[in-house]
């Protein structure tokens, strides 16, 4: 009998540490944690390049960009009517360690997929993948 209850004890820690987050993702999903500006001079081809909204940006008639925050809430800056951002407030989650699913509330554009393609030096570099 105590052998029985030591394999189910052991099974449990396997499953458990199995089923343990990677922590460099974790880490990569913590930098996220901020908003993002879209520093269109410097994307390459589909890859689309942010910067955090603290960076100094070249002149420009007006920036996109988007806000993660830890709780899954999620805000896309677009360019209003007026020339001003417009936010639409909205939810991303994690679909693996370099793809994150966006949904926005007002459901005016479709849901989306942006692939991270890297994310160092407050550099965000992404691909956005349309359904």
């Amino acid at each position: 009998m105590r052998l029985f209850a030591l394999l189910c004890c052991l099974s449990v820690l396997l499953l458990a540490a199995t089923c343990s987050p990677d922590p460099r993702a974790a880490g990569q999903l913590k930098q996220l944690e901020r908003t993002w500006l879209h520093a269109h001079e410097e994307d390459q081809g589909k890859v689309q390049v942010y910067r955090p909204n603290t960076y100094a940006f070249p002149p420009s008639r007006g920036r996109t960009g988007f806000a993660f925050d830890h709780n899954g809430l999620f805000t896309q800056y677009d360019i209003a009517p007026t020339d001003g951002i417009e936010g639409r407030k909205g939810r991303w989650s994690a679909i693996s360690d370099h793809s994150l699913r966006i949904t926005l509330d007002d459901k005016k554009d479709p849901d989306y997929t942006l692939e991270i393609v890297s994310l160092e030096n407050d550099v965000l570099k992404v691909r956005r993948v349309e359904p």
